[in-house]
């Protein structure tokens, strides 16, 4: 199967700014991105997958079109079940939840057209991410079911004799690699899962649901709640809770951070506190890139959404629910407001200002290759193109 995800442009709108930078199939929930739970599911019976996305971000996340594709909606989450409606979709067949199209196997032009011979209805029951909330909000389900995928039929490593296990040890995981020193790992709420080369320093507390990938660092004396994820090369301290941090980003030093979900290559300076609850206990509005206001969430808690390259200074403070776009440099005493569009710095007493393109692209190159990753020259036109339609946020 020829595996095409695409973007649905109004439900894209809704997750930036994390989709600025990615199609929504590269969003983390959980131990894998979406995109990863449908490779693991399909397991051999697909060979090639792909993106129908924004048009700047084609060169990064190309289509692979061919006669026939399995086309799949982005933000919906994968199951043993739905896959299993998929993948029976017989040639110019369209799978549905009540109005909305999950999959459709055919021409890139009946898709496109909306021509689908047959329609059937999906009682599969999936999830779908069509918020930025419903990111944390799902992460504690989706941890244990990446996790009974990934460690099915296979024997973690031995857990260091001077760590100290709080529930089933058989919901523990660590892979090669990882180094567990002097923890508290407490498995009664949920899974937690190491991954390879992941160092959990000593006097650090966990509550699974946890996971944490490849080269990532939980240091000393942290305090971490479930429902937690760290993609690869992270680094946290303080107090986290219910958080999903895409990749390559720190949050190293004392702080909260909960209820949270963090892009890539974002820091968060020593001190850094943010909250998750209004004063009031009241419902939380947040900024929506769709409809250019704060929307209602039917939520009490929800922290900070930070889009990738997001600056914090030492001692920084975000108030409940605060949007930052992509390349926003927070610094100095007291709250920013609840939405900072891309490409600005500053602070509530001085004011805001753009941030000089080139300025930011130096800043990137080093942030980067600090993980020995280039800034690529089709990655600096996404960045481009970012920075040029983001003056309509403004």
């Amino acid at each position: 199967m020829n595996v095409i995800f695409f973007d649905d442009n109004e439900v894209r709108k809704n997750l930036l700014p994390l989709t600025y930078t990615r199609p929504i199939a590269r969003l983390r929930l959980g131990i894998t991105t979406l995109e990863q739970k449908w490779q693991q599911l399909l397991g051999d019976k697909a060979n090639t997958y792909s993106y129908l996305t924004a048009t700047y971000l084609t060169k990064l996340f190309p289509a692979v079109v061919r006669r026939d594709n399995l086309l799949i909606a982005a933000n919906v989450v994968a199951t043993p079940a739905l896959v299993t409606e998929v993948t029976s979709l017989s040639p110019g067949e369209a799978l549905m939840q009540g109005e909305t199209l999950l999959a459709f196997r055919g021409t890139a032009h009946s898709f496109d057209k909306r021509h689908f011979k047959r329609t059937r209805y999906s009682a599969a029951n999936p999830v779908a991410i069509n918020y930025l909330y419903e990111l944390f909000e799902h992460n504690g389900a989706a941890i244990e079911a990446d996790f009974g995928r990934l460690t099915a039929g296979r024997e973690s490593c031995p857990v260091p004799a001077t760590c100290t296990v709080i529930g089933d040890p058989k919901r523990l995981f660590l892979e090669a690699g990882a180094v567990v020193d002097g923890a508290t790992l407490n498995t009664r709420e949920g899974a937690i899962y190491i991954g390879k080369d992941v160092e959990v320093m000593e006097g650090a507390c966990v509550r699974g649901p946890f996971s944490a990938l490849d080269g990532s660092k939980v240091r000393i004396g942290s305090k971490v709640y479930g429902a937690t994820s760290l993609g690869p090369q992270c680094k946290i301290g303080g107090e986290v809770e219910n958080t999903i941090i895409i990749g390559y980003s720190n949050k190293a030093h004392e702080g909260f951070l909960g209820d949270a979900v963090i892009g890539e290559w974002c820091n968060l300076g020593g001190g850094t506190t943010t909250s998750n609850l209004k004063n009031d206990y009241g419902e939380i509005k947040l900024w929506n890139y769709n409809a250019q206001r704060f929307l209602r969430t039917g939520r009490q808690f929800c922290g900070p959404i930070m889009g990738d390259h997001c600056k914090t200074g030492i001692n920084s403070m975000l108030n409940t629910a605060t949007v930052l776009g992509v390349a926003v440099n927070i610094h100095g005493a007291g709250f920013p407001r609840n939405f900072v569009p891309s490409f600005m710095e500053g602070n509530s007493s001085a004011g805001f200002k753009n941030v000089d393109f080139e300025v930011f692209l130096a800043t990137a190159r080093r942030v980067m290759a600090r993980r020995g990753i280039e800034l690529t020259d089709d990655l600096r036109d996404v960045y481009s193109a970012i920075y040029n339609i983001s003056d309509r946020y403004k």
